[in-house]
């Protein structure tokens, strides 16, 4: 039995070139096709970029969130490149079809689903926040005891300034899942501060002190009744609560209080109603020493 000789070097040439030749005739080929599918990606390169100014303009006179907006718009370009990229991959492919080309888009997305859970988690959220929640761009919110003014809301985080200026960057699973008070749902939300007098004034008196101080303030909003109600008999005091209206930021609020303590204490001096601070008696034993002596001199007096 004869063993095979390998190909000699000229041989080797010969079937590389060969290859090579095929290859280039292959290419020679679908030139044509790739022409068309270069043409193909610039239709769709244009088609988004219209898409996107004749959405910009059709809902900048909407009263739709701004996020919201910029997502409508992202997820349509998103749909207008799938959809180029499809028709391409088939006219330069012809073997391909739209069928196998979802396929592997819908395999390709279960992979990075899970290789980038917390990011997929933040972008749905994202979405879902955008389209439902009832919070924009310059409200304040308290989310896991952090105040601040919200300055961004992307598809994945949302961009808080604290009122102490710092920038909070919170993902949107956060905020979806936990709890969320917004501040700014309205334009005035109700404050309150408690205030005590003496147990020797008049309490009927001193409410309507206390009510003419308030509605006197620039602050207080005037669209819902103030309300004064004696509270509670304190330890030294008789104990007013003190609830009114005003702005619903955080600088609206501390200026409001400023405004009417001021207000209450200068009315309440003017009226000569005692603002009472804690009283302590204090009892001490009787020394025996003393103890003794006076029962000596009692002793000798009888």
């Amino acid at each position: 039995m004869m063993e095979k000789q390998p190909p000699s070097t000229s041989e080797s040439i010969q079937l590389m070139w060969g290859t090579l030749v095929d290859i280039w005739r292959d290419v020679l080929s679908h030139i044509p096709l790739l022409i068309i599918g270069f043409v193909i990606l610039f239709l769709t390169w244009l088609a988004s970029k219209l898409v996107n100014i004749v959405l910009h303009k059709t809902l900048k006179g909407k009263r739709i969130k701004r996020g919201l907006a910029d997502l409508t718009r992202q997820l349509i370009t998103v749909l207008i490149w799938l959809f180029g990229i499809t028709v391409t991959a088939v006219v330069i492919f012809p073997g391909m079809t739209p069928a196998k080309v979802l396929a592997g888009l819908g395999i390709g997305s279960v992979a990075l689903g899970f290789a980038f859970k917390d990011i997929v988690e933040n972008f749905l959220a994202g979405i879902l926040i955008l389209w439902k929640f009832p919070f924009d761009p310059g409200d304040f919110i308290i989310v896991d005891g952090t105040v601040g003014r919200i300055e961004e809301v992307s598809v994945r985080m949302t961009i808080l300034r604290k009122t102490t200026g710092e920038l909070v960057v919170i993902p949107n699973a956060r905020l979806f899942k936990g709890q969320v008070e917004v501040l700014t749902s309205t334009p005035i939300r109700r404050i309150t501060v408690i205030c005590g007098i003496a147990y020797s004034e008049d309490i009927d008196e001193a409410r309507s002190v206390i009510d003419r101080a308030v509605n006197s303030c620039e602050s207080v909003s005037q669209q819902r009744p103030t309300e004064v109600f004696a509270q509670e008999f304190a330890d030294s005091s008789i104990n007013f609560e003190i609830t009114w209206w005003c702005g619903s930021t955080p600088l609206d609020v501390r200026k409001s209080k400023d405004q009417v303590v001021a207000a209450v204490k200068k009315a309440l001096d003017n009226a000569s109603i005692e603002i009472p601070f804690p009283h302590r008696t204090l009892t001490f034993p009787q020394p025996r020493i003393l103890q003794r002596e006076e029962e000596i001199n009692t002793g000798e007096e009888g």
